[in-house]
Protein backbone atom coordinates (compact mmCIF):
# COMPACT_ATOMS: atom_id res chain seq x y z
CA UNK A 1 0.00 0.00 0.00
CA UNK A 2 1.37 3.37 -1.00
CA UNK A 3 3.08 5.00 1.97
CA UNK A 4 2.44 2.16 4.39
CA UNK A 5 4.47 -0.80 5.59
CA UNK A 6 3.68 -4.48 5.13
CA UNK A 7 2.69 -4.91 8.83
CA UNK A 8 0.26 -2.00 8.51
CA UNK A 9 -1.22 -3.51 5.36
CA UNK A 10 -1.61 -6.91 7.05
CA UNK A 11 -3.26 -5.31 10.07
CA UNK A 12 -5.66 -3.37 7.83
CA UNK A 13 -6.49 -6.57 5.93
CA UNK A 14 -7.23 -8.39 9.18
CA UNK A 15 -9.49 -5.54 10.34
CA UNK A 16 -11.39 -5.61 7.03
CA UNK A 17 -11.82 -9.39 7.20
CA UNK A 18 -13.14 -9.27 10.77
CA UNK A 19 -15.52 -6.45 9.79
CA UNK A 20 -16.77 -8.58 6.91
CA UNK A 21 -17.46 -11.54 9.21
CA UNK A 22 -19.34 -9.36 11.70
CA UNK A 23 -21.39 -7.75 8.95
CA UNK A 24 -22.21 -11.13 7.44
CA UNK A 25 -23.47 -12.48 10.77
CA UNK A 26 -25.25 -9.42 12.18
CA UNK A 27 -26.27 -7.64 8.96
CA UNK A 28 -25.07 -4.23 10.13
CA UNK A 29 -22.10 -2.11 10.90
CA UNK A 30 -19.21 -3.00 8.63
CA UNK A 31 -18.28 0.69 8.73
CA UNK A 32 -18.66 0.84 12.52
CA UNK A 33 -16.28 -2.09 12.92
CA UNK A 34 -13.68 -0.84 10.43
CA UNK A 35 -13.67 2.93 10.75
CA UNK A 36 -12.16 3.46 14.24
CA UNK A 37 -9.16 1.08 13.93
CA UNK A 38 -8.48 1.99 10.28
CA UNK A 39 -8.62 5.69 11.15
CA UNK A 40 -6.05 5.03 13.88
CA UNK A 41 -3.88 2.86 11.62
CA UNK A 42 -4.09 4.72 8.29
CA UNK A 43 -5.40 8.16 9.25
CA UNK A 44 -8.98 9.42 8.63
CA UNK A 45 -8.21 10.89 5.19
CA UNK A 46 -7.39 7.42 3.86
CA UNK A 47 -9.63 5.32 6.10
CA UNK A 48 -12.89 7.12 5.24
CA UNK A 49 -12.82 6.55 1.45
CA UNK A 50 -11.58 2.97 1.96
CA UNK A 51 -14.50 2.15 4.27
CA UNK A 52 -16.98 3.81 1.92
CA UNK A 53 -15.64 1.81 -1.03
CA UNK A 54 -15.79 -1.50 0.84
CA UNK A 55 -19.31 -0.81 2.12
CA UNK A 56 -20.57 0.10 -1.35
CA UNK A 57 -19.04 -3.08 -2.81
CA UNK A 58 -20.63 -5.22 -0.08
CA UNK A 59 -24.06 -3.58 -0.30
CA UNK A 60 -24.46 -3.73 -4.09
CA UNK A 61 -25.18 -7.50 -4.46
CA UNK A 62 -27.81 -7.31 -1.72
CA UNK A 63 -29.32 -4.27 -3.43
CA UNK A 64 -29.81 -6.27 -6.64
CA UNK A 65 -31.72 -8.91 -4.68
CA UNK A 66 -33.91 -6.51 -2.67
CA UNK A 67 -34.53 -3.54 -4.98
CA UNK A 68 -38.19 -4.44 -5.64
CA UNK A 69 -39.03 -4.22 -1.93
CA UNK A 70 -37.76 -0.64 -1.45
CA UNK A 71 -40.32 1.87 -0.15
CA UNK A 72 -39.30 4.84 -2.29
CA UNK A 73 -41.57 7.50 -0.68
CA UNK A 74 -39.69 6.92 2.59
CA UNK A 75 -36.16 6.31 1.32
CA UNK A 76 -36.12 8.76 -1.60
CA UNK A 77 -36.22 12.03 0.41
CA UNK A 78 -33.72 10.64 2.89
CA UNK A 79 -31.33 9.67 0.11
CA UNK A 80 -31.63 13.04 -1.61
CA UNK A 81 -30.87 14.89 1.63
CA UNK A 82 -27.92 12.62 2.41
CA UNK A 83 -26.41 13.09 -1.04
CA UNK A 84 -26.68 16.88 -0.73
CA UNK A 85 -25.13 16.88 2.75
CA UNK A 86 -22.26 14.49 1.97
CA UNK A 87 -20.01 17.25 0.47
CA UNK A 88 -20.26 19.15 3.77
CA UNK A 89 -18.93 16.11 5.58
CA UNK A 90 -16.21 15.68 2.97
CA UNK A 91 -15.10 19.28 3.59
CA UNK A 92 -14.84 18.50 7.30
CA UNK A 93 -12.68 15.47 6.47
CA UNK A 94 -10.34 17.63 4.38
CA UNK A 95 -9.91 20.48 6.89
CA UNK A 96 -10.24 18.73 10.27
CA UNK A 97 -7.25 17.84 12.39
CA UNK A 98 -6.70 14.05 12.05
CA UNK A 99 -6.45 13.28 15.76
CA UNK A 100 -9.69 15.14 16.49
CA UNK A 101 -11.46 13.33 13.66
CA UNK A 102 -10.20 9.92 14.82
CA UNK A 103 -11.68 10.63 18.24
CA UNK A 104 -14.91 11.87 16.68
CA UNK A 105 -15.23 8.60 14.74
CA UNK A 106 -14.65 6.58 17.91
CA UNK A 107 -17.17 8.69 19.85
CA UNK A 108 -19.84 8.24 17.15
CA UNK A 109 -19.36 4.47 17.25
CA UNK A 110 -19.68 4.46 21.07
CA UNK A 111 -22.88 6.54 21.08
CA UNK A 112 -24.69 4.55 18.41
CA UNK A 113 -23.45 1.20 19.73
CA UNK A 114 -24.91 2.09 23.12
CA UNK A 115 -28.22 3.11 21.54
CA UNK A 116 -28.41 -0.14 19.56
CA UNK A 117 -27.35 -2.16 22.62
CA UNK A 118 -30.11 -0.58 24.70
CA UNK A 119 -32.68 -1.22 21.98
CA UNK A 120 -33.46 2.47 21.42
CA UNK A 121 -35.65 3.30 18.45
CA UNK A 122 -37.02 6.52 17.00
CA UNK A 123 -40.47 6.95 18.58
CA UNK A 124 -42.08 9.56 16.31
CA UNK A 125 -43.92 9.24 13.01
CA UNK A 126 -41.94 8.79 9.81
CA UNK A 127 -42.77 12.15 8.22
CA UNK A 128 -41.06 13.46 5.09
CA UNK A 129 -39.51 16.34 7.03
CA UNK A 130 -38.08 13.96 9.60
CA UNK A 131 -36.71 11.71 6.87
CA UNK A 132 -35.01 14.67 5.19
CA UNK A 133 -33.47 15.84 8.48
CA UNK A 134 -32.15 12.38 9.37
CA UNK A 135 -30.84 11.92 5.84
CA UNK A 136 -28.97 15.23 6.01
CA UNK A 137 -27.37 14.35 9.35
CA UNK A 138 -26.46 10.90 8.06
CA UNK A 139 -24.94 12.28 4.84
CA UNK A 140 -22.79 14.81 6.67
CA UNK A 141 -21.58 12.11 9.08
CA UNK A 142 -20.88 9.79 6.16
CA UNK A 143 -18.72 12.28 4.29
CA UNK A 144 -16.67 13.14 7.37
CA UNK A 145 -16.35 9.77 9.10
CA UNK A 146 -17.70 7.04 6.72
CA UNK A 147 -20.28 6.18 9.42
CA UNK A 148 -23.65 7.45 8.20
CA UNK A 149 -25.81 4.38 8.64
CA UNK A 150 -26.66 4.30 12.38
CA UNK A 151 -29.12 7.24 12.47
CA UNK A 152 -30.99 5.74 9.53
CA UNK A 153 -30.91 2.24 11.03
CA UNK A 154 -32.46 3.52 14.27
CA UNK A 155 -35.06 5.46 12.27
CA UNK A 156 -36.08 2.69 9.86
CA UNK A 157 -36.25 0.01 12.54
CA UNK A 158 -38.93 2.06 14.29
CA UNK A 159 -41.33 1.97 11.35
CA UNK A 160 -44.23 -0.34 10.47
CA UNK A 161 -42.48 -2.03 7.53
CA UNK A 162 -41.74 -5.73 7.39
CA UNK A 163 -38.23 -7.07 7.97
CA UNK A 164 -37.92 -7.66 4.21
CA UNK A 165 -38.83 -4.08 3.34
CA UNK A 166 -36.61 -2.59 6.04
CA UNK A 167 -33.69 -4.73 4.84
CA UNK A 168 -34.28 -3.52 1.27
CA UNK A 169 -34.53 0.12 2.38
CA UNK A 170 -31.25 -0.15 4.30
CA UNK A 171 -29.49 -1.95 1.45
CA UNK A 172 -30.42 0.78 -1.01
CA UNK A 173 -29.54 3.56 1.40
CA UNK A 174 -26.13 2.16 2.36
CA UNK A 175 -25.09 1.40 -1.22
CA UNK A 176 -26.28 4.71 -2.67
CA UNK A 177 -24.89 6.93 0.10
CA UNK A 178 -21.53 5.15 0.10
CA UNK A 179 -21.22 5.87 -3.62
CA UNK A 180 -22.37 9.46 -3.07
CA UNK A 181 -19.77 9.87 -0.34
CA UNK A 182 -17.05 8.60 -2.64
CA UNK A 183 -18.15 11.02 -5.38
CA UNK A 184 -18.15 13.90 -2.89
CA UNK A 185 -14.61 13.03 -1.82
CA UNK A 186 -13.51 12.78 -5.45
CA UNK A 187 -15.09 16.14 -6.29
CA UNK A 188 -13.36 17.70 -3.28
CA UNK A 189 -9.97 16.27 -4.27
CA UNK A 190 -9.84 13.99 -1.24
CA UNK A 191 -9.97 10.65 -3.06
CA UNK A 192 -6.28 9.89 -3.34
CA UNK A 193 -4.72 7.14 -5.43
CA UNK A 194 -3.62 5.48 -2.20
CA UNK A 195 -7.24 5.15 -1.09
CA UNK A 196 -8.23 3.47 -4.35
CA UNK A 197 -5.31 1.05 -4.14
CA UNK A 198 -6.00 0.31 -0.47
CA UNK A 199 -9.66 -0.44 -1.24
CA UNK A 200 -8.68 -2.89 -3.97
CA UNK A 201 -6.19 -4.61 -1.67
CA UNK A 202 -8.62 -4.91 1.24
CA UNK A 203 -11.73 -5.82 -0.76
CA UNK A 204 -10.96 -9.57 -1.15
CA UNK A 205 -10.52 -10.03 2.60
CA UNK A 206 -13.64 -8.03 3.39
CA UNK A 207 -15.77 -9.95 0.89
CA UNK A 208 -14.34 -13.29 2.06
CA UNK A 209 -15.17 -12.37 5.65
CA UNK A 210 -18.66 -11.30 4.58
CA UNK A 211 -19.26 -14.61 2.80
CA UNK A 212 -17.93 -16.52 5.80
CA UNK A 213 -20.16 -14.57 8.16
CA UNK A 214 -23.25 -15.26 6.04
CA UNK A 215 -22.44 -18.99 6.00
CA UNK A 216 -21.76 -19.01 9.75
CA UNK A 217 -24.94 -17.11 10.65
CA UNK A 218 -27.12 -20.22 11.31
CA UNK A 219 -24.65 -21.41 13.95
CA UNK A 220 -24.90 -18.26 16.05
CA UNK A 221 -27.47 -16.81 18.39
CA UNK A 222 -27.92 -13.57 16.46
CA UNK A 223 -28.98 -11.45 19.44
CA UNK A 224 -26.10 -12.59 21.63
CA UNK A 225 -23.59 -12.05 18.83
CA UNK A 226 -24.95 -8.55 18.22
CA UNK A 227 -24.58 -7.70 21.89
CA UNK A 228 -21.05 -9.10 21.96
CA UNK A 229 -20.15 -7.12 18.83
CA UNK A 230 -21.58 -3.86 20.19
CA UNK A 231 -19.75 -4.28 23.51
CA UNK A 232 -16.54 -4.99 21.59
CA UNK A 233 -17.05 -1.85 19.50
CA UNK A 234 -17.64 0.26 22.62
CA UNK A 235 -14.51 -1.11 24.31
CA UNK A 236 -12.33 -0.73 21.23
CA UNK A 237 -13.54 2.81 20.47
CA UNK A 238 -13.14 3.87 24.11
CA UNK A 239 -9.51 2.75 23.89
CA UNK A 240 -9.01 4.78 20.70
CA UNK A 241 -10.47 7.85 22.44
CA UNK A 242 -7.72 7.55 25.05
CA UNK A 243 -4.85 7.15 22.55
Amino acid sequence: MVGFSVPELLAAAAIAAVAGVVRGITGFGGAMVMAPPLALLLGPALAVPVVLALESIAATPMLVQTRREVRWPLVGPMLAAACMAAPLGSYVLIVAEPQALRRAIAAIVIVFSLLLLLGWRYAGRQRTGTSVAIGAVSGAMLGATSIGGPPVILYLLSGPDSVTTTRANLSLYIAATALAGLLALWAGGALATGAVLASLLLAPGYLAGLAGGVRAFPRFDDQRFRRFTLLLLITMSAGILLV
